[in-house]
This record gives structure tokens, sequence and C-alpha cells, in this order.
């Protein structure tokens, strides 16, 4: 009597223990997933303006003067060479002096603006973003309550070794979620603090774009500003895939195999989430 009573004692508070891990058991991951579409969707000015003003201040008084150096330095190059090659001036048609000045004058009208320049490329692709958003963007809310019907149930018509077990298992599951919430803020992030840096050093590859010998820098440079800003359409992309894959998740009589299953998808979701950046230089050729 003494023994049944400690077994329904102890098997209740298992279930009791389980079913809290498993109340908002998710909550975490779903918290930082519904914040992607507003994160990725927000310009670099508008993500975090202090940084942003910081940054541009940095670039417009360090950076650009360097900028500026290296120009003069390309263009003192580009002429010497020019007149080297019409011997002396003495071969050279007026055209071709008032070709450089133009090209000169281009250059440091591109420098100058570059900080305008790169916030328009961010402008253009966060629209596009954006646009996609209300598309792309499902419920992506995992609830293991009503995945696995009639919980309190279930739990009650198992012995206690399954409910031990069940209850590692969440507790463990618990853990991994608040770890795969941690690497959704990373690579959301991640992505915009690695914006602020490519964008603080803009005037020095843009300096170079004028050269023929030196241009392939500002090219590269360009192409990784359109790989980082359609780098949140992928985002969202694999965030909507995601959605429409945990609201699909089959009913289950294992408890065990559904939570491991919201869980795998989860993993899943991390692991695009990290590989969103690379796809998105291999397609813009940004290496």
């Amino acid at each position: 009597m003494i023994l049944d009573w400690l077994e329904e004692w102890f098997k209740g508070v298992l279930i009791d223990g389980i079913t809290s891990n498993l109340t908002g058991l998710f909550d975490t991951v779903n918290t930082k997933v519904g914040e992607i579409a507003a994160d990725v969707g927000a310009t670099p000015q508008g993500w975090n303006s202090g940084i942003f003003n910081m940054l541009r201040n940095l670039s417009e008084t360090v950076i650009v003067p360097i900028a500026g150096a290296i120009l003069a330095l390309i263009m003192c190059y580009e002429l010497i060479q020019l007149i080297a090659e019409r011997n002396s001036m003495h071969d050279m048609d007026s055209w071709m002096l008032f070709r450089w000045v133009f090209k000169s004058a281009a250059a440091i009208i591109l420098v100058s603006n570059t900080w305008n320049i790169v916030m328009g490329v961010f402008d253009l692709t966060q629209s596009v973003v954006n646009q996609s958003a209300g598309v792309i963007i499902g419920n992506t809310s995992i609830d293991i309550t009503s995945v696995v019907t009639d919980l309190d149930t279930r739990l009650s018509a198992m012995d206690i070794g399954g409910l031990l077990g069940l209850w590692f298992q969440s507790l463990f599951v618990g853990l991994t979620m608040n770890i795969l919430s941690i690497c959704i803020m990373l690579v959301v992030y991640g992505r915009m603090i690695e914006i602020y840096l490519v964008t603080s050093l803009g005037p020095i590859p843009l300096a170079t774009i004028g050269n023929s010998e030196w241009r392939g820098m500002g090219q590269g440079y360009l192409k990784s500003l359109f790989a980082l800003g359609f780098q949140a359409f992928l985002i969202m992309v694999v965030t909507g895939i995601y959605a429409v894959l945990v609201q699909n998740i089959a009913l289950s009589d294992d408890v065990s195999g559904a939570i491991w299953g919201c869980m795998g998808y989860t993993v899943l979701l991390c692991f695009c989430l990290f590989k969103t950046g690379s796809i998105a230089k291999a397609v813009f050729a940004a290496h």
C-alpha cells in the first residue's frame, strides 16, 4: 500500500516536472524567430542609429582622407602612364587629358559620396526584403501542447522508467533550445555588425574602382555589399520554410518523438541560417 502510494506520488512529481519543462519549452526560440523579420528588415541606420552615426563619423573623418590619398596616387600613376604611352605628350590629343580630368572628378565624387552609395545599396535590398516579408513569413511558433494532444493522459499511462527518461530529455531539450536561440541571435546580429564593419571602410575600395588594374577591389566590395543585403532575403526564405515545416509536424502518440522532432527543425533552422552568408556570397561571387 505504501509502495503504491509512493509510486503514484513519484509519478505525479515526474508528470508535473515534465509538464513544467514542456510548457514554454520553445518560447525563447519562438521569440527569437519572431524577431528575425524585424531585425533583417531594418536598414543599418534603422537597426541602431548610435552605431550608425559613430561609424559614419569615423568613416568620414578617418577613412575618407586615406581613400583620398590612395585615389591621388592612383590618378597620378594613370597620368604618368598616359604621358609615357604618348611619347611625353607629343602624341597626346586634348580629349585624352580631358578624359583623365573627367575620370578623376568622377572618382572624387564617388569617394566623397561613398556613404550615400553604400546606404543606397542597402535601401534597395531592404525594400526587397520588406516586400517579401508578408509573403514568406508565416506562423513560426512551436507549441508542444498543441503538437501532442491529451498530454496529461499520455503521461499518466507511462511507467516510472519512461517518465524519468522523458523528464531528462525535456531538461536536455530545454537547455538546447536556449543555446539555439543564442545561435539565431548570433546570425542576425553578426550580419548587422558585419555590415557596419564593411561600410566603415567603404571609401578605400571605391577609390580604386576607376583604375583598370585596381578596380577588382572596388568591384569585389560592391559584390560583398549586395551579398550582405540579399542575405537578409535568404534568411527570410529559410524562416518561411521553417514556418511551413513546424506547422506540419505530424501528431504522434510518442511524446518523446514529437519533442525531438520540433528540436530537429530548430537545429535545421540554425544550420541553414549560418549557411545564408556563404550562399549569398557564392551567388554574387563575392569571395
